[in-house]
């Protein structure tokens, strides 16, 4: 973790930015930089845009109009040859987990790696008992996923996120089908993870959360984003 006084690297920065679904305009002007070790929550209503900023930053969608600059790659005009690169600098945690039902927590993560390049048996191995007992599944590996409760399983799929040591992770709505108690579980592992130096996007609507766990905060309103003072009252519920 960095002293305060020590500079912080720009790991995500967006300039004078468009960003559209298809031919529909959804966020206009849009301006931020997050840092690497960041942890910045990005909040709004259902449809306010939280979903396109994640797709943008991992280049699912295009970005056309502005500067954009994620883990060193331009955004604008971005070749296709270079979109899985840079998506393996990104770990993406869903809302609805998205794991394989049909073979063991070992086995997704393990599909993962050998996707992305990964031959070596014991370093798999190694790899994947380093990320469960990161996020406190190190016994649970030999599991189905249906085996194992719905924060049980959103731990497993940070676990996949971290497989690739990436710099940045996108976090849609992950606490999004969990109890509260679960919830602070999972957001409790996100902040850690930023405070080993991975930057962490949070979008969520969860008002609890963000009140209990305070930290930078994004906010998508009226076609726009606008960082959130948190003296003021945040109604975005």
């Amino acid at each position: 973790m960095q002293e305060n006084n020590m500079p912080l690297d720009t790991i995500i920065s967006f300039k004078d930015c468009n960003i559209y679904q298809q031919d529909h305009l959804v966020l206009s002007d849009v301006n931020f930089e997050i840092k690497k070790g960041e942890f910045v929550y990005l909040i709004g209503k259902v449809g306010s845009g939280k979903t396109s900023v994640i797709k943008t930053i991992n280049a699912q969608l295009p970005l056309e109009e502005g500067e954009g600059r994620v883990a060193g790659f331009d955004l604008t005009g971005m070749r296709k040859k270079d979109i899985p690169i840079l998506r393996r600098k990104l770990g993406i945690v869903f809302q609805d987990f998205q794991l394989l039902t049909d073979r063991s927590v070992y086995s997704n993560l393990e599909f993962v790696l050998r996707a992305t390049g990964w031959k070596n048996k014991t370093e798999i191995d190694e790899r994947i008992g380093q990320v469960l007992e990161k996020v406190g599944l190190g016994t649970k590996g030999y599991k189905i996923p249906h085996q194992l409760s719905g924060g049980e399983q959103q731990r497993v799929v940070i676990a996949r996120a971290l497989l690739n040591d990436p710099d940045i992770i996108l976090a849609d709505e992950p606490t999004g089908n969990l109890d509260p108690e679960t919830s602070e579980d999972i957001i409790k592992i996100l902040r850690d993870i930023s405070r080993n130096g991975r930057a962490v996007v949070f979008a969520t609507h969860n008002y609890t959360l963000l009140k209990k766990y305070i930290a930078r905060t994004l906010k998508c309103e009226k076609g726009k984003i606008t960082e959130t003072d948190h003296d003021e009252e945040l109604e975005f519920i």
